[in-house]
């Protein structure tokens, strides 16, 4: 496949990128930071860069492509602009035989019980620095969750998303947060790299979420 990573350069968009370009697909990372693209294409040879503001991508850009893959990250402080691009990739890509489009979401969204992950984030004052991008990938997901004409899916990590390579046994889920044998509810890029492409590849899932979590 040819796949379109926007936020390449971050945590979990450069984990995506290296394990797409080792699968063989043909991967242009895309990002505005062109130092960082630089150094992500030396470490990955092959690939191709697209120093570009991804809010900036048009139509015939993007039907370039089988995949997009949606690894957006920012500053709470701008926490709205996980929606704003949700919503520009979704009027882009409406209608039939249009790319297919993957959004990694937070685990906001996710059950806990008879309530969702991000209720017990509003009722934790610690978290009042950082708890917009939760609330606005909540947000994102009951976007895409309206759109029924664009083919998306979506994945949410467990309760911490890290840094850290695959694990060798992954937990998967759809709408509750998942935690391993220890009571952890962790995802590292490398398990959620793993997740997406293999549905990427192999597709389950079409305008839905699913999760993943470290074993």
């Amino acid at each position: 496949m040819k796949i379109l990573i926007i936020g390449a350069t971050g945590m979990a968009g450069s984990a995506l990128t290296k394990l797409a370009h080792e699968h063989g697909h043909t991967v242009v990372a895309n990002g505005r930071n062109q130092d960082k693209l630089a150094q992500l294409a030396h470490d990955n040879a092959g690939i191709e860069v697209l120093a570009q503001d991804a809010f900036t991508l048009t139509k015939d850009q993007l039907v370039a492509y089988d995949v997009v893959i949606d690894a957006f990250a920012t500053a709470p402080t701008t926490a709205y602009l996980h929606i704003d691009l949700a919503a520009h990739l979704v009027h882009e890509l409406r209608g039939e035989d249009m790319p297919r489009v993957a959004f990694i979401l937070g685990a906001g969204s996710l059950k806990h019980g008879d309530h969702l992950v991000v209720d017990e984030i509003l009722a934790d004052e610690s978290t009042l620095p950082w708890r917009a991008v939760p609330q606005a990938q909540l947000v994102e997901l009951d976007l895409l969750r309206s759109v029924d004409n664009v083919n998306w899916v979506g994945f949410s990590p467990a309760q911490l998303f890290t840094a850290g390579p695959a694990s060798d046994k992954p937990l998967y889920g759809t709408e509750d947060v998942l935690f391993n044998a220890n009571g952890e509810s962790v995802t590292t890029s490398g398990t959620m790299a793993v997740a997406i492409l293999a549905e990427l590849e192999q597709p389950t899932t079409t305008r839905g979420r699913l999760t993943v979590a470290n074993g």
